[in-house]
């Protein structure tokens, strides 16, 4: 199928465009200008790869979380927040990550200032209001000859990976996305998703897992699979009909933990199959960090986070013993702000409320997937306190009876719904409590080891990692809009 429409705008223009938005919050952040008025850049050129590691919808308090449940359960700091202590060289600041028509940005306007270097408007992939269509930073290392990769636990074809990737008008055509990633044959893609490849559920009826098959690619749908697979083919990765599970439903589930892998796992073999002379870029997203916090689940979430954690150690392992790659650790925006509260007097409590996770089975994906309206008060507790070893209150389970039923009243009213009154309940029992199930216009965090950091400040605009990645690579002659 034909891409939209392409509107005329000269490398020039673009070049410009960039430098003006970046002016707009004061001195140009990724270095000065030449006499020529373009960015210059200290380390041009001097990247042969990139990572690029998002943890989606990660607020600070998940940052911080995810750091404690890992020192109090496992006797380690997150190895993200063990760099920040490291003598390792490294850029520590925070970015503004809003959209082109809000301060609160989607996953696919995020993924897009990133992957083209422009703000668009959330919902959109790498396209600008009136149809522009940017190129994708995976298409322009691809056409330098270099490998791509995505790895994910969502769906292959949700709103970051596609952000690095494609041009499409809005993120939820996911069974185009998919047939966009046949068209543009990417070395490495691993997540979920299968649904959006296989003729069963797709509309147009397509296979178009035979058809990368056809393309000779290897296709991997278990975890033994995929560390069979050979590092001399590209491989397609399809481990879940939709998003993969959440890590704390893996780990409890055996059939999970033998047929799903970890993101570490999918970060590690695609590194194996990406490292070659000429170079690659990867994307790295652990999504349903992003689901937990917008489900108010702090299972769900933190535990991902930790997940997230390990991959970030395969990529440290990596970059570690080498100075050509250029790796960025960051999340595109923060999400119904959670965080661990004072409980108890002199907040004594905090610590061991805290501690409560560490028993818990599953998410509260997995609690509420088999109660609904039905459901009663004894059936409510007790799947409540089979995942999570807490015993509610009667009063509590009747709350969240009617919020399934859909008469609980609120005076917030989007704390009403059931995943947020269980998040609530627990919050009692946890001290972790989310201020909503949405995106929120926080400052993200932001790190980057490797060539180019020098020219980052503390404060960064989303748009500026798009100018550091190509122009580090030395790709910046490549930046054309997607004609081709």
């Amino acid at each position: 199928m034909s891409e939209s429409k392409n509107k005329n705008i000269s490398r020039r223009d673009f070049l410009k465009a960039g430098a003006l938005s970046s002016l707009a919050l004061g001195p140009l952040l990724l270095g000065g200008c030449d006499s020529d008025g373009e960015q210059s850049f200290k380390g041009r050129g001097k990247a042969k790869n990139v990572i690029f590691m998002v943890s989606d919808g990660m607020s600070a308090g998940t940052f911080n979380m995810a750091d404690l449940i890992k020192r109090r359960k496992y006797g380690n700091g997150s190895h993200w927040v063990d760099l920040y202590n490291s003598d390792r060289r490294f850029h520590r600041g925070i970015m503004d990550m809003a959209s082109l028509n809000s301060p609160i940005t989607g996953s696919a306007a995020a993924a897009s200032s990133w992957g083209c270097g422009h703000r668009v408007n959330n919902l959109s992939v790498n396209m600008g209001p009136n149809g522009e269509e940017y190129t994708p930073i995976n298409q322009i290392f691809k056409d330098a000859g270099k490998k791509t990769g995505l790895v994910t636990t969502t769906r292959i074809t949700h709103a970051t990976p596609a952000g690095f990737s494609v041009n499409i008008d809005h993120r939820n055509k996911e069974d185009e996305i998919a047939l966009r990633y046949l068209q543009r044959e990417y070395d490495v893609m691993l997540g979920g998703g299968a649904r959006h490849f296989e003729a069963a559920s797709r509309d147009d009826d397509k296979n178009l897992i035979s058809k990368f098959a056809d393309k000779n690619y290897q296709i991997v749908q278990t975890r033994q699979e995929l560390t069979q697979a050979s590092a001399n083919k590209r491989l397609l990765g399809l481990f879940y009909d939709s998003h993969l599970p959440y890590s704390i439903d893996r780990q409890t589930i055996d059939e999970h933990q033998q047929n799903i892998p970890t993101i570490a796992e999918m970060t590690q073999t695609a590194l194996k199959h990406l490292e070659n002379q000429d170079g690659f870029i990867l994307q790295v997203e652990g999504g349903r960090v992003d689901h937990g916090a917008h489900a108010n689940d702090a299972s769900g979430m933190l535990y991902d986070q930790v997940a997230f954690d390990d991959a970030i150690k395969v990529a440290l392992d990596f970059v570690d013993q080498r100075d050509d790659t250029l790796l960025i650790i960051t999340t595109d925006h923060g999400n119904a702000n959670p965080a661990l509260n004072a409980a108890g007097e002199g907040y004594n409590d905090s610590a061991p409320f805290f501690d409560r996770l560490q028993e818990f089975r599953h998410s509260n994906t997995w609690i509420l997937s088999e109660l609904d309206s039905h459901s009663t008060v004894s059936e409510i507790r007790e799947r409540v306190e089979y995942a999570t070893r807490l015993g509610i209150g009667k009063d509590e389970a009747q709350a969240l009876r009617k919020a399934l039923n859909g008469n609980l009243d609120t005076i917030y009213d989007i704390k009403s719904n059931p995943s947020s009154v269980l998040g609530s309940i627990l919050a009692n029992y946890t001290s972790v409590s989310f201020t909503s199930g949405g995106h929120t216009s926080d400052f993200v965090e932001l790190a980057a080891l490797g060539p180019g950091i020098e020219n980052l400040d503390y404060f960064t605009r989303n748009t500026e990692l798009f100018d550091l990645m190509v122009n580090v690579a030395g790709l910046n002659e490549n930046m054309v809009l997607a004609s081709q």
